[in-house]
């Protein structure tokens, strides 16, 4: 059973959010990831968000471009927690996308992350340290990938120049 749901208005998003799939893979944190569009499939968005906490699902990633009604959406009609994250559109390079998900109104709370595959990673991140509260296994893989980023790094601390 799933534990995260992500979901992107459209497959044209999916090269963004498998970064988020990406990172709970890595982590141990089972989920799926679907279409589900807020303005092409209004009444599948609603039956999914209703419906995510009785199939299990603890956090809902969303992923949307342009006006980015999706996450908005979603956490219109649940209680389950939802992170959104802006995909990049051709237009205004997902400043768009940012600004739709962030102003939400007082009361409906979408927790929006960077722009992009950065973002979206974040958003896989901050997914399982929320399931992590629960699950040692989970919070155990997350304590050991933040201690190999700083060895990463402190195995590269010096520079140099080319000659």
């Amino acid at each position: 059973m799933a534990q995260v749901a992500i979901v992107m208005g459209s497959t044209s998003d999916w090269p963004t959010m498998q970064k988020a799939a990406l990172m709970l893979k890595e982590l141990g944190v089972s989920f799926e990831a679907k279409v589900v569009s807020a303005h092409r499939t209004p009444n599948l968005l609603v039956e999914f968000a209703e419906t995510a906490a009785e199939k299990g699902i603890q956090v809902i990633i969303a992923g949307a471009g342009g006006a980015a009604h999706l996450p908005g959406m979603i956490a219109a009609h649940t209680h389950i927690p939802v992170f959104g994250c802006p995909v990049r559109s051709s237009q205004l390079n997902g400043l768009d996308s940012l600004l739709s998900i962030v102003q939400m109104p007082k009361g409906v709370a979408v927790g929006t992350l960077a722009i992009g595959e950065a973002g979206a990673a974040n958003a896989g991140l901050l997914a399982a340290q929320v399931i992590a509260l629960q699950e040692p296994a989970v919070r155990d893989a997350i304590i050991a990938f933040r201690n190999k980023q700083t060895d990463t790094v402190m195995q590269n601390q010096t520079l140099e120049l080319d000659d």
